[in-house]
C-alpha cells in the first residue's frame, strides 16, 4: 500500500508532538501537512485478527547509537500489542537496554538470547519473558551477547543463526521486532538475514544522516547475497523538535532523498520517554494519554497500513 495517500481525509498532526508549536502545520485543499512536508493521511484503526502468525520479522537498525532504536522497539511493540497483535521483542544489543526498559533483570539470567545463539539444545520458549503488557513478550540479552560475534565466526551459515533460533515460535506471534546493536557487525547481519523488513530510526540531526547511505548499502548487500525478501519498511524521524530550523531541514532533506520510504509519523523529543524507561514500561502504559504515546500508536497504524505488520 502506498504511503502517499493524498486523496483521503486527514487528521491532526498535532497529536505527535510535545506542543502544537513543534510542528509547521498549514491547511490547504488536501488537508493538514505534517512535519515531513506531506499531507498526513488518516491511518485506519487496524482490524482485529481472528488468528495469530506467522510472524513478520522487523529489524530496528541503525549503526549510529542514540537514535531511538530501543525506545522505538519498546513503544512500537506495545502499540501493536494494544491493537491485538502478538508481539515478540528480541534484545539483540549486548547493552541489554531493551530488557531493562521492560523490567527484565537480564543480568541475573543464566539463559538469554546469547545462549540460544551459541549452544544447541535450548528451546526459545524457555527464554521468552512475559511483560506487564498483554501480548508483548521479550527475549532478553545481557553483556554475554558481546562474546557472540567472536564465537560465531567459525560457524557454518553463521549469518542465519538468529533465523534458526526464531523459527520454532514464528507461528505464535504476528510481529517480531529485533532491537539491533549500533554497529554493522555479525549480530546485525544476523538480524537482517532473519528479517522481512527494516525500520531505520533516524535522529533529526545532521550527523545522523551521514550513516544512512552506508546502512542502505549494507541492506542492499544482504538482500543480494543472503535474504532476497528483505525490504526497507520505512525511515522514522526521531527526536524531532519542530521549533528548530535544523530539525525541520533534516526531515526535509531525508524526505527529498528517500521519498515515501520516510514514515509520515514523526517522533518528537520529550522527557517522558526516559521517564518511562526508568519506570520500566512503555510510554503507552506509563502515560497513556501523552502525545508521545499517541505518536507510537499512529506509527503502529501506519506500519500496518503500509503492509509492514499484520
Amino acid at each position: 500500500m502506498s504511503a502517499r495517500l493524498t486523496d483521503v481525509r486527514h487528521r491532526g498532526v498535532g497529536e505527535l508532538g510535545e506542543t502544537d508549536a513543534a510542528f509547521q502545520i498549514r491547511i490547504d485543499g488536501q488537508g493538514q501537512v505534517g512535519p515531513t512536508g506531506r499531507p498526513l493521511p488518516a491511518f485506519p484503526e487496524p482490524e482485529p485478527l481472528s488468528s495469530h502468525g506467522p510472524a513478520r520479522v522487523i529489524a530496528m537498525c541503525n549503526q549510529k547509537g542514540g537514535v531511538g532504536k530501543t525506545t522505538t522497539t519498546i513503544n512500537l511493540g506495545a502499540a501493536l500489542a494494544e491493537v491485538g497483535r502478538r508481539v515478540l521483542l528480541v534484545d539483540f544489543d549486548p547493552q541489554g537496554a531493551l530488557s531493562v526498559g521492560l523490567g527484565v533483570p537480564a543480568h541475573e539470567l543464566d539463559v538469554t538470547v546469547y545462549t540460544l545463539l551459541v549452544e544447541r539444545g535450548h528451546d526459545i520458549r524457555d527464554v521468552i519473558q512475559h511483560t506487564a503488557v498483554e501480548g508483548l513478550d521479550v527475549v532478553p540479552a545481557n553483556i554475554d551477547l558481546s562474546a557472540a560475534e567472536v564465537q560465531l565466526v567459525g560457524e557454518v551459515a553463521r549469518e542465519q543463526i538468529l533465523a534458526r533460533v526464531l523459527r520454532p515460535v514464528m507461528d505464535d506471534y504476528d510481529v517480531v521486532l529485533v532491537d539491533c546493536q549500533p554497529s554493522l557487525g555479525l549480530l546485525t547481519v544476523n538480524a537482517l538475514t532473519a528479517a522481512h523488513g527494516v525500520v531505520i530510526p533516524l535522529e533529526c540531526e545532521f550527523f545522523a544522516m551521514r550513516g544512512v547511505a552506508l546502512l542502505v548499502e549494507t541492506i542492499e548487500k544482504i538482500t543480494d547475497r543472503l535474504n532476497p525478501r528483505l525490504v526497507i519498511d520505512g525511515i522514522l524521524a526521531t527526536m524531532y523538535d519542530g521549533r528548530t530550523l535544523h530539525s525541520r531541514e533534516v526531515v526535509a532533506s531525508v524526505v527529498e532523498h528517500f521519498g515515501d520510504q520516510v514514515f509520515h509519523t514523526v517522533i518528537s523529543r520529550t522527557v517522558k520517554f526516559p521517564d518511562a524507561t526508568l519506570a520500566a514500561e512503555p510510554i503507552t502504559t506509563y502515560e497513556s494519554t501523552h502525545k508521545g504515546a499517541d505518536a507510537y500508536r499512529q506509527l503502529a497504524r501506519e506500519l500496518i497500513a503500509r503492509g509492514g505488520a499484520a
